[in-house]
């Protein structure tokens, strides 16, 4: 082309699409000439050709048709201002063919889009279109080639989760497409700022599939993804894309373990967590900050302490500064653990570091050191906590009295109690009650009924605990008016006092004090206070031991009337006091006592003292049907107390048959089943040390004449005899063997003596006389003293002879 052309309206129908789309590049020209510089083209244009054939070529060479055109501007153009003046002169710009071209030629040389026009011109249709085939007939229609960083840059501003995908979707379709990292975390930002968590998802998928297809190098967008997802608390699909990350083996900063771990903590999975952690260390991922405020308290706060306070320990050494938090946490960890030195140790190093204690780490502190026992460093740091500041709370006031208190320490719980008092804190009913307790456990009457009357006037209702406190202190001090207003009190605050009751009347039965006891009991009754037979048999028993038998009989009437049942066992002491009775109008009252048992063992003792003619049957028979009627299972312990106890009474009542058949009967039921023993010819033994004296005085005749019998009438004679008294009723048995002149030594524990010579000695009338009958008297101890001396006049008791044998023991 030659000449000149100018820009007006004629032919605009052919120039209108090249106009109206480089406004920008045609502006960025002029701006660059001298002579128009800041000019603002506002004329309305137009073409004017002066050759009508005039055919468009565009940057590629391409034509719009099929004839064939130059690819180069020829002539100059003249460009107009609305009142025809040429504002510029010069080469035309040659057209451009969209998504091939990315440059127009100015004149023979090429100028490249701005990627800043570019990135413009693709946000405003996106943001106008949105979505849809509207949107990416526009976008396919751009004067010029986008690439991956006018995505980029046009995701990281259109700031809309859904059209940042659609955006993406149509780039992954162009043939210029390649998998970009920066692009993918960038898309990833803005569906997140949308909440579409889905978008992230897919999205993470195929960015797999790119990664593992183009090995494009995709950690910074994996980390993204997990670090999103745990911030929003997508617990499950947060943790499987971890895994798949480290299945395809791209690595995880530190960043991303941090989101997760703290996921997993703000989910209440610590365990979870810790394994994160570990592998964390496993695969060599630094440590920063964060981490180790994340995972250092939790650890502690988990238990392992050990592994905190090395984490600790490798934070320091890294010259990263700890918080307050981590120090919080081991102090409060290591205190309750138990470990009190270290946290002390982390206590003072916080200092060290300018951090100041907070309160709730003084009321850890205090409470770890409390529970430790170690109350004066609890105080110490008690007082430190109100130096730097701090008011103590209700719940430390209590804990720090009642340490003090239950300790022994009642001066200082006192005084921290008043403190309490003027600090305006009500103390709680268990504050008072463990004043109160532990000064009636010392002992200390005024301060526990001060403390009492001021719990009172507080309005604050005393635990049953507090009450069974202060009863027991003043029964003990035996103050039993003071004791009964208390119970009436307590009584009248809607607690049942029976219990408490019964064990003040307990205190004063231990105590010995028998007529407070019965002052007592005379009150309950009169209050409609009932106790326990238990507690009055304690108290019968009382009263039988200090000689206060009408007392004993009132008490033992009531029990009965209870519908309680006399056993054995109480029957038996209180015939053993009858035993040991020795004033005869005491004896009456015992044996009115043994009336009221209603027994069976006494109407046994009666028929015991009767003839034949009343029982109608022989004593040894009597004897052996009243023992057949004793339940041995649950009773044998305390048959054998009442065959001491009997025997004993029989002994001294002088009825020797009549305790002979009763130690028989007793033997034959294996009441003692261990106390004689056969050992054929070697020895035979009688062990009487679990006998009362008058049992091992029947016991040694009675098996003394078995002896006798089975040597004379069978002649079997053992090398010794050992009868095993103990300390205690040696010397008893051995007098009475002594009076007939027993060949039996004594020795420290036993009376033994040689088969032959015991033989020998039961061939003497009188030994006779003593095994067959009774205890020999005076005077047949005396007569056989004669019979000695002169044994002329002895005379002959063929009828207590034993027969002898057919084969003599010395043959055999």
């Amino acid at each position: 082309m030659t000449g000149r052309s100018l820009v007006v309206f004629r032919n605009l129908k052919q120039t209108r699409y090249a106009i109206n789309n480089l406004n920008h590049p045609i502006t960025e020209n002029l701006s660059s000439a001298d002579s128009v510089t800041n000019l603002v083209l506002k004329s309305k244009l137009s073409y004017f050709f002066k050759n009508p054939n005039f055919v468009r070529s565009y940057c590629s060479g391409n034509t719009s048709s099929s004839q064939g055109g130059s690819n180069e501007w020829t002539e100059d153009i003249d460009y107009l201002d609305e009142s025809g003046s040429v504002i510029f002169t010069g080469k035309g710009i040659r057209s451009v063919e969209p998504r091939i071209d990315d440059h127009v030629m100015v004149g023979g040389m090429k100028k490249p889009f701005l990627n800043a026009s570019a990135v413009a011109k693709i946000v405003e249709i996106v943001k106008r279109w949105k979505w849809g085939p509207d949107m990416e007939t526009q976008l396919d229609k751009l004067q010029f080639l986008p690439n991956m960083t006018h995505i980029t840059q046009a995701l990281k501003v259109i700031g809309e989760g859904d059209a940042s995908l659609n955006l993406f979707r149509w780039a992954k379709r162009q043939s210029w497409y390649s998998p970009n990292n920066e692009c993918y975390i960038t898309l990833f930002d803005r569906l997140n700022e949308s909440r579409d968590f889905e978008g992230i998802q897919s999205v993470f998928d195929e960015l797999v599939r790119d990664s593992g297809e183009n090995r494009m190098s995709s950690d910074g967008a994996y980390n993204r993804v997990i670090q999103h997802l745990a911030k929003a608390e997508k617990l499950e699909v947060s943790f499987c894309c971890f895994k798949k990350i480290q299945e395809s083996g791209a690595k995880v900063d530190t960043p991303t373990y941090n989101s997760l771990i703290t996921l997993f903590l703000n989910k209440g999975l610590p365990y979870k967590a810790f394994e994160i952690y570990e592998n964390m260390e496993k695969v060599g991922c630094s440590l920063d900050e964060s981490t180790y405020e994340l995972m250092i308290p939790n650890l502690a706060k988990s238990g392992r302490l050990d592994a905190s306070f090395k984490l600790f320990q490798e934070m320091k050494e890294k010259n990263i500064r700890p918080g307050f938090k981590i120090f919080e946490a081991l102090v409060d960890s290591m205190g309750k653990a138990g470990r009190l030195d270290t946290s002390m140790k982390v206590y003072m190093e916080m200092q060290g570091f300018g951090l100041r204690p907070s309160a709730t780490m003084f009321v850890s502190l205090i409470e770890s050191f409390v529970k430790a026992g170690k109350l004066g460093m609890a105080l110490r740091l008690w007082d430190e906590m109100k130096i730097v500041g701090f008011r103590p709370k209700y719940a430390l006031y209590t804990m720090i009295v009642e340490s003090h208190a239950k300790s022994g320490k009642l001066e200082i719980a006192m005084s921290v109690f008043l403190d309490m008092e003027r600090a305006g804190f009500l103390p709680t009913p268990s504050t008072y009650s463990c004043l109160l307790e532990m000064h009636a456990a010392s002992g200390q009457v005024d301060a526990a009924m001060k403390l009492y009357n001021s719990m009172t006037n507080a309005g604050l209702r005393p635990g049953l605990s507090t009450y069974t406190s202060l009863l027991t202190l003043l029964a003990k001090k035996k103050l039993v008016d003071v004791c009964a207003k208390i119970l009436l009190e307590m009584k009248a605050m809607g607690y049942s006092v029976d219990v408490s009751a019964s064990d003040v009347l307990m205190v004063y039965i231990k105590d010995g004090s028998v007529d407070l006891a019965l002052r007592w009991l005379r009150f309950m009754g009169s209050s409609g206070i009932r106790t326990n037979n238990f507690i009055i048999r304690q108290l019968f028993e009382s009263c039988m031991k200090n000689g206060l038998y009408e007392s004993a009989k009132l008490l033992l009437e009531t029990y009965v009337n209870a519908a309680a049942k006399v056993d054995l066992i109480l029957y038996t002491s209180i015939l053993a006091h009858l035993v040991r009775c020795q004033e005869e109008h005491n004896e009456r009252h015992l044996m009115l006592i043994l009336s009221a048992t209603n027994h069976k063992a006494h109407s046994f003792m009666c028929g015991l003292f009767t003839g034949p003619e009343q029982r109608k049957q022989p004593v040894l028979s009597f004897v052996r049907e009243f023992f057949q009627g004793i339940d041995y299972e649950l009773e044998e312990g305390a048959a054998k107390y009442f065959v001491n106890v009997l025997l004993n009474y029989l002994v001294l009542m002088g009825q020797i048959n009549r305790a002979r058949c009763v130690w028989k009967v007793a033997y034959e039921n294996k009441l003692f089943p261990k106390a004689i023993v056969f050992d054929q010819h070697i020895a035979w033994s009688l062990d009487v040390r679990n006998l009362s004296v008058g049992a091992a005085l029947i016991a040694v005749v009675h098996t003394l004449h078995r002896f006798r019998k089975r040597m004379l009438y069978y002649g079997v004679v053992p090398r010794r005899i050992k009868l095993v008294t103990g300390p205690t009723l040696k010397i008893v048995i051995a007098q009475i063997l002594s009076s007939v002149e027993s060949p039996f030594e004594v020795s420290k524990v036993v009376l033994r003596a040689p088969g032959d010579s015991v033989l020998e000695w039961f061939k003497k009338p009188i030994v006779q006389q003593f095994l067959l009958n009774e205890v020999p008297s005076r005077s047949d101890i005396l007569m056989h003293k004669l019979n000695t001396l002169f044994p002329s006049s002895a005379p002959e008791i063929r009828s207590l002879s034993p027969p002898k044998p057919l084969v003599s023991w010395k043959a055999m």
